[in-house]
């Protein structure tokens, strides 16, 4: 080891306490910014996934609203409106479509079925995360004074949620 000169001194015992102490402090800090960031980014990121299901919900089940000439909505006790059935002609053909909330605890799927001339054609997942007691489906009223289908759906990712509610007119009936 070499020798200290004369005049040479090293750092005292306190000194290097003092220095780990404050890179343990500028440590812990940025450790404390990376995670708040990555927390905000999961929030975001959920809550954006939350948005786009609900949208694709939204948009589905006001596409074939706006077609359907007949509107049937369950509404047995608990049922929350669904299954919705909705069902329109044209062209001498029949169209139906029934969309449930399928799974089991809180959230669910929405599901479409699409009936062509009565016979199953398609089945598909509308939107996924679907909280079950915060989605609805209220039935139009009589003519002629029919009042729009009310679609309140809500889903929950993660913590977040989001919530839409889409009036929809169905088309008269034939």
């Amino acid at each position: 080891m070499k020798k200290l000169r004369e005049g040479q001194r090293g750092f005292t015992l306190i000194e290097l306490l003092i220095a780990i102490v404050i890179a343990g402090l500028i440590t812990g800090g940025i450790t404390f910014a990376i995670m708040q960031l990555l927390t905000i980014n999961t929030r975001a990121s959920n809550h954006m996934v939350a948005v786009r299901q609900v949208q694709q919900a939204g948009k589905e089940v006001s596409k074939d609203t706006l077609q359907a000439q007949n509107v049937t909505v369950n509404n047995a006790t608990g049922s929350r409106g669904f299954p919705l059935t909705l069902n329109w002609t044209v062209n001498n053909s029949t169209h139906g479509v029934i969309y449930s909330l399928n799974g089991t605890g809180d959230l669910r799927t929405l599901q479409r079925k699409y009936y062509f001339n009565s016979a199953l054609n398609s089945t598909t997942t509308v939107a996924e995360y679907i909280a079950l007691n915060q989605t609805t489906c209220a039935p139009p009223g009589p003519l002629p004074r029919r009042a729009a289908l009310n679609f309140t759906v809500t889903a929950t990712v993660g913590t977040q949620s989001e919530t839409r509610v889409y009036e929809v007119q169905p088309r008269p009936g034939s």
